[in-house]
């Protein structure tokens, strides 16, 4: 299972494919020499086009606005294949970044892939997760276990937006 992240460490890198096949990295947001970073919530999912997260990626959506005026960027990270992210994207009219990770090296690193509890059961697979790294790179929160319901409303209640 791999480590779980805490506010303050410094959050992994990556550069991931989105649905048009661009790399999109968190790099990218890094604040440098008089460029002011951009801070970033990175959300982790299951599977694109199921119920959960078609709702969370929804709410991402509807309150990206909001978010992104108080300064973040939104990246929605999950197992799928860029074919799979442009659908969910077109069919649900998404406009939160979505980033594949099919080899899960990134899920892993974020702490959001491994055991879980599924109806009762132990499986292995994506741990619904958030993380809100800073301009700097580091981990401002990290939450573990969320529910794709209402997940959104309590992140903007949490920073105080």
């Amino acid at each position: 299972m791999s480590e779980r992240l805490q506010p303050g460490d410094t959050a992994p890198d990556f550069a991931l494919p989105d649905a048009d096949g661009n790399t999109i990295s968190l790099a990218d947001r890094k604040g440098r020499k008089g460029r002011k970073g951009r801070k970033v919530i990175v959300y982790f999912y299951p599977a694109a086009l199921t119920p959960g997260c078609t709702k969370q990626a929804c709410d991402f959506t509807d309150n990206l606005e909001l978010l992104a005026g108080a300064g973040y960027d939104v990246i929605g990270v999950s197992p799928d294949k860029p074919e799979k992210l442009a659908k969910f994207r077109e069919k649900e009219n998404l406009k939160v970044t979505l980033v594949g990770d099919p080899s899960k090296e990134t899920l892993e690193a974020y702490g959001a892939f491994g055991e879980k509890k599924l109806y009762g059961k132990t499986v292995t697979g994506v741990i619904r997760s958030t993380v809100v790294v800073d301009e700097e790179g580091k981990v401002e929160r990290a939450l573990y276990n969320v529910k794709a319901t209402g997940h959104v409303a309590k992140i903007i209640k949490d920073l105080g937006i």
